[in-house]
């Protein structure tokens, strides 16, 4: 991961409590979305043992694997090393270091949730990822 840090592709890190729903989405849409043209991260302040099932059923439909994924905590060094840091739902636990680029999104936590209704949050995130990487000038990936 340094040299991608090096070659100042920007860096993105998702954050929630969790790291089993929203923040993967969000990772799994920015990875899908811009391809090399961003490095990104997703991690949780109490990471669950396993990916919501119902988050990776509704990422699968859009052709997104994040059932290969785990949750997982961030570290000082990643959020030192990211050029935004997207908190979703984590409160006082998400660290904020000076100099970086902090967004908070309000997206309702798919925890528990049927897939019938983790459908429309996945579409926000997709839609909160597309104007990120507009925003940052993250060329999306010609697939």
């Amino acid at each position: 991961m340094g040299d991608k840090i090096a070659s100042g592709t920007p860096m993105v890190a998702f954050l929630c409590v969790h790291n089993a729903g929203r923040s993967q989405m969000a990772a799994g849409w920015l990875s899908h979305l811009a391809g090399q043209n961003a490095v990104v991260f997703s991690g949780g302040s109490d990471p669950a043992s396993e990916i919501n099932p119902a988050a990776g059923a509704a990422m699968a439909e859009v052709g997104i694997d994040i059932e290969t994924e785990f949750p997982k905590p961030w570290t000082d060094e990643i959020l030192r090393a990211a050029d935004a840091v997207v908190t979703m739902g984590c409160g006082d636990a998400c660290p904020i270091f000076p100099g970086r680029r902090y967004l908070d999104w309000d997206v309702p936590d798919p925890a528990g949730l049927p897939v019938e209704e983790v459908r429309p949050i996945r579409d926000e995130i997709r839609r909160r990822v597309e104007a990120l990487m507009a925003d940052m000038g993250i060329t999306p990936a010609s697939n």
